[in-house]
C-alpha cells in the first residue's frame, strides 16, 4: 500500500471506526443470531444457537472469525461485555474500510470515488456491523479491485476467484452477481478456456469447498455440505419465505431505491449514458448488465429483504462515481459544490435517523439487563415477550442467566396450518401466559416487552413493578413493535 492509498485508507477507517459509535441502531436479527452469539457459544460454552446452526444450512466460517477474537479476550482475561459488543464491530470496520481503498484503486483512484463511498448511507449504516452481508459487501469491493476488468491494466491472477469461492460458500446466493462477470472474464480472457475453468476456477472452487465441508462438519459434530443444504431449504423448500413474502417488483420499487437513496439520481444518469454509449463503455455496461441479472435473479426469490441488495453497492457506486468524475471536469466549481452538497445531505439524513433514532431500544436494553443479571445470576431470569429475535443475547449479556423468548421456527415438518410460538403468543397473550407460567408455577424475575403489549399481560404483570422505560422508535414497523421498551421487575425480587 502506497502512501496515497494509506491517507485514503485512513480517511476510510476514522469514517468506519465513527460509525461504531454513531450507528446506535438495531437493524436485523442475523447481525447477531447468525455471527456472534454463534460465537459466544463457541468460546464460552452457553448461549442459543437458531435452528439453523442444528441443521447444518449455515458456515461456521464467519462466526469462527469472531470466536477467534472472542477467545483472544478471553485468554487476555478481556472478555468484558462491552469489548464482546464493540471487538467485532471494530474487526468489520477495518475490513469494510480496507475494502473501501480497493475500491478506490478500481475506480482509478477518483476523488468522487472516496466521496460516494463515504458518504453512502446505507454502507455507512450497515459497515461496521457482524453482518454476512457486511462482510459479503466488503469481499466483494476488494475481489472487483482484483478483477482483470479489460483495459484496465489488471494482472490476471486468480486471486479474485479465491475471494469468489470464499463468498460461494458463506453465501451461494452471491453466485447470481459473479455469473455474468466470471463469463465476462472467460469470454475475454487472453488465457484459454480450458486453462481458465480447468486450471483454476475448477479447482480453487473444489479446494474451498472441501475446506469449508471439513471445517463445518467439525463443528457441527457430523458430516455436513453447508452450501447444499442451505440451497435445498431456502431455494427448493423455500424455507425463508416463512420470514416473509414481498411481491416480485420490491427490489425495484422499494428496496433498489432504498438503499441507493439520493445516489440513485447520479446512477440513473449514469445508466442512460452507459446504455446510449455503449460502445465507449464496455465495462461499465456489463457493471450494469451485472447488476439488473442479480435483481432480476433476486426477484424471482419470495423472500427478501435490503440487506440482500449490499454486494450490489460497489458496483452501483462505481458507475456514479465515474460518471460524477466525468462530469465535474466541465461543471463549475459552484455547481460541484452544490452537488456535492445535495448528495451529503441527502446520506446523512437518512444515516442519522435510522443510525440514532430509529429502532434503538433493543439494544440499549441490553445495559440495564446485563447489570440486573450480573448483580444476582442465580436468581434473575429474563422472559423476552417480543417478535422472536428482536434482541441480542449472550453475545451481549455475557452473563449464564436465564433466558426465555419467543421462538419463530419455520415449517420444517410440513405439519398442517402450523403456527409458531410467537404467533400463538400474540394471538392470545393471556391465554399462553397461562399455559406457559401457571398460577403456582416460578414466574421470571423480570419481563421485558413492549409498550404496546403491556394492556394484553396484565395476567402476569400483576406482581410486576415498572423498573426501565427506553425509547425504540417514533415509527413502529409493525403492530407488535411499540415506541417503548419497558422492563418489568417482580415485586418480590
Amino acid at each position: 500500500m502506497c502512501f496515497k492509498d494509506f491517507k485514503v485508507f485512513l480517511v476510510f477507517l476514522v469514517v468506519r471506526i465513527a460509525s461504531i459509535f454513531l450507528v446506535q441502531t438495531f437493524f436485523v436479527p442475523d447481525e447477531y443470531w447468525q455471527s456472534l452469539e454463534v460465537a459466544h457459544k463457541l468460546v464460552f460454552n452457553y448461549g442459543y444457537l437458531t435452528w439453523e446452526w442444528y441443521l447444518g444450512i449455515r458456515s461456521y466460517i464467519v462466526p469462527l472469525i469472531y470466536a477467534a477474537l472472542y477467545k483472544v479476550f478471553q485468554v487476555l482475561s478481556l472478555d468484558s461485555a462491552s469489548n464482546l459488543i464493540f471487538g467485532p464491530r471494530v474487526l468489520q470496520a477495518c475490513l469494510s474500510a480496507y475494502s473501501d481503498v480497493c475500491f478506490y484503486r478500481w475506480s482509478g483512484t477518483k476523488k468522487w470515488a472516496v466521496f460516494c463511498v463515504a458518504s453512502s448511507w446505507f454502507w455507512f449504516f450497515t459497515g461496521s456491523r457482524t453482518l454476512i452481508n457486511t462482510l459479503e459487501c466488503a469481499l466483494t469491493s476488494i475481489s472487483l479491485s482484483k478483477f482483470p476488468w479489460p483495459g484496465k491494466g489488471v494482472d490476471e491472477s486468480s486471486s479474485f476467484i479465491w475471494i469468489i469461492a470464499l463468498l460461494f460458500v458463506i453465501r451461494p446466493t452471491c453466485a447470481l452477481m459473479w455469473v455474468p462477470l466470471c463469463i465476462y472474464h472467460l469470454t475475454f480472457s487472453k488465457k484459454s478456456l480450458l486453462n481458465l475453468v480447468m486450471g483454476h476456477y475448477l479447482p480453487i472452487g473444489l479446494m474451498v469447498l472441501i475446506l469449508s465441508v471439513l471445517l463445518d462438519s467439525i463443528c457441527h459434530g457430523s458430516f455436513i455440505v453447508s452450501v447444499f443444504e442451505f440451497l435445498k431449504f431456502n431455494l427448493l423448500r423455500d424455507i425463508a419465505s416463512f420470514y416473509g413474502v414481498q411481491p416480485w417488483h420490491w427490489y425495484l420499487s422499494v428496496g433498489f431505491p432504498a438503499i441507493l437513496g439520493i445516489n440513485l439520481i447520479p446512477f440513473a444518469v449514469a445508466s442512460m449514458i452507459i446504455i446510449k454509449n455503449r460502445t465507449a463503455h464496455p465495462n461499465e455496461l456489463v457493471i450494469l448488465g451485472t447488476i439488473i441479472f442479480t435483481i432480476t435473479g433476486y426477484s424471482f426469490l419470495a423472500h427478501k429483504e435490503f440487506r440482500f441488495l449490499l454486494p450490489l453497492l460497489p458496483l452501483v457506486l462505481y458507475v456514479s462515481s465515474r460518471f460524477l468524475s466525468v462530469w465535474s471536469r466541465k461543471a463549475s466549481n459552484f455547481h460541484i459544490w452544490v452537488v456535492t452538497g445535495i448528495i451529503f445531505v441527502g446520506n446523512v439524513v437518512p444515516a442519522w435517523y435510522l443510525g440514532m433514532v430509529h429502532q434503538r431500544g433493543t439494544l440499549d436494553v441490553m445495559e440495564p439487563l446485563r447489570e440486573i443479571s450480573m448483580t444476582n445470576v442465580k436468581e434473575t431470569s429474563l422472559l423476552f415477550l417480543m417478535p422472536c429475535h428482536s434482541t441480542p443475547m449472550y453475545s451481549h449479556l455475557h452473563v449464564n442467566v436465564t433466558t426465555r423468548y419467543l421462538t419463530c421456527l419455520p415449517n420444517l415438518n410440513s405439519i398442517e396450518n402450523y403456527i409458531d410460538e410467537a404467533d400463538l403468543f400474540y394471538n392470545d397473550p393471556s391465554q399462553w401466559l397461562r399455559l406457559n407460567f401457571p398460577v403456582n408455577g416460578t414466574l421470571p424475575s423480570h419481563v421485558i416487552c413492549f409498550d404496546v403489549l403491556v394492556p394484553y399481560i396484565s395476567v402476569i404483570l400483576s406482581g410486576y413493578q415498572k423498573i426501565h422505560q427506553i425509547y425504540h422508535t417514533n415509527l413502529p414497523i409493525s403492530k407488535r413493535i411499540g415506541r417503548y421498551v419497558v422492563v418489568y421487575e417482580r415485586t418480590d425480587f
